[in-house]
């Protein structure tokens, strides 16, 4: 073992999280972590790591932006033919993570996926910077290439073709939806006795539970 590894720790004492202190829905007790993440000036604190699995179970992670959230779920963009687009085609679920070092804090989010409607795919595109829209162009995203020349040389001919205005949605790019089954909310404790507060939704609730750490 690498004894250098297996002796970098981290006590973790800022905060703690009772079941009477949460909120009944998860989504508000999101958007009441949400805001204090916001306020604590974390870097990236909209990175979050996706997790799909091919039809056969394998499963790959990787990060992403969470782009917008509301009481049906949890919107991120991306390339439809990536690697991850193909997987969410054969396995429509998938996970989420967001960990807030800053806070000690970490949100799991376990769920069914879907596109989102084309207009709304078409108004967060059109908000992008116009090198962003290009790229999307662009980039035939996880596919093998010869070099970094096949990418630089699509983007030039793409903007010359578009120029920096009206650049057109591509079909290959859109949004996802993350339907959340289950959401958990984990706070660092001392002693590695984290807090762990997981809702799981009924028919027509949300059951909390607290889990072991």
């Amino acid at each position: 073992m690498n004894h250098s590894l297996a002796d970098i720790r981290r006590d973790y004492k800022l905060q703690s999280l009772n079941e009477e202190d949460v909120a009944l829905d998860p989504f508000a007790q999101f958007d009441r972590w949400w805001h204090e993440a916001v306020i604590s000036h974390i870097d990236e604190v909209n990175a979050m790591t996706l997790a799909t699995a091919s039809k056969q179970g394998i499963p790959s992670a990787r990060i992403v932006l969470l782009k917008g959230y509301d009481i049906n779920g949890f919107v991120f963009f991306t390339n439809y033919k990536s690697h991850k687009g193909k997987e969410m085609a054969e396995n429509p679920y998938a996970s989420l993570v967001l960990f807030w070092k800053e806070l000690e804090r970490q949100i799991r989010i376990d769920g069914v996926i879907e596109k989102i409607d084309a207009a709304q795919s078409d108004a967060y595109f059109q908000s992008r910077p116009a090198g962003s829209r290009i790229g999307a162009w662009a980039s035939p995203q996880s596919t093998v290439i010869e070099n970094r020349k096949v990418i630089e040389s699509n983007f030039l001919q793409l903007e010359e073709k578009f120029g920096c205005e009206n650049i057109p949605r591509p079909e290959h790019w859109g949004g996802y939806l993350v339907k959340p089954v289950s959401i958990e909310f984990w706070q660092g404790r001392s002693s590695r006795l984290h807090d762990r507060i997981r809702y799981t939704k009924n028919e027509h609730h949300w059951k909390i539970e607290r889990l072991a750490p």
